[in-house]
């Protein structure tokens, strides 16, 4: 259970904290694009020294289908792991309510041009994403002395030029929270959709450029 804790609380964390930072952003102009996209960043690594040697640290839906198509985790612990994220997410978005209750939005990602260019942006954001975490990762997890800055950098990085035009969300769970209590779901296939669909085109770029040693079967632990 610790498992699943650790992946719902470094959710919570991300959406609160990155989505807090785009209604404070919103409220006062005191972030900037490159203030937020940095907290994206940051949080991310900060969560994964967290607790990136319990859980790994996905903290995305699509990272951890991607993990398993990957062939480094078992298919039954994938329902888990989103359920946990996707609790963290709506758990965060709603204290978010709670304290900004002005917000009309809570930070939800919606696409500032045609919904197929947002589509294809988060589709190839998250496939170079999960590339990155492929080879920093061990197993399906990642930790590691450099793990957290190369995964929080890239997002940062990620969200430093696509932000403004799809929202760099690059995960289904930080996009689903503040969607379902803000209750602005006409965008929300974008965020789930692309994601996905990068994470999973990732793992067999990533396997074709490393080898087999890329992705080796998961052990036998069912946990």
């Amino acid at each position: 259970m610790r498992i699943y804790v650790a992946e719902a609380m470094g959710t919570f964390a991300l959406v609160f904290t990155g989505c807090g930072a785009v209604i404070v952003n919103d409220a006062t102009g005191a972030l900037g694009h490159v203030g937020v996209s940095l907290v994206f960043g940051l949080v991310v690594m900060s969560m994964i020294y967290s607790v990136g040697n319990v859980s790994g640290a996905h903290l995305n839906p699509a990272v951890t289908l991607g993990f398993w198509a990957a062939r480094r985790m078992r298919i039954g612990q994938v329902p888990r792991y989103v359920l946990a994220q996707c609790l963290g997410a709506v758990a965060a978005a709603g204290l978010l309510r709670l304290l900004f209750a002005s917000s009309a939005t809570l930070g939800t990602t919606m696409p500032a041009g045609a919904p197929w260019q947002s589509l294809l942006l988060e589709a190839v954001l998250t496939f170079l994403l999960m590339v990155v975490i492929l080879n920093v990762s061990t197993g399906a997890m990642e930790k590691g002395v450099m793990a957290g800055v190369e995964v929080g950098g890239t997002i940062a990085l990620e969200a430093l030029f696509a932000g403004p035009v799809s929202g760099a969300s690059m995960n289904p769970a930080r996009s689903l929270g503040p969607a379902l209590v803000a209750w602005r779901l006409g965008d929300l296939w974008i965020y789930l959709a692309g994601p996905i669909a990068g994470a999973l085109a990732a793992c067999r770029v990533c396997s074709y450029l490393q080898g087999p040693d890329c992705c080796p079967a998961p052990p036998d632990d069912p946990s």
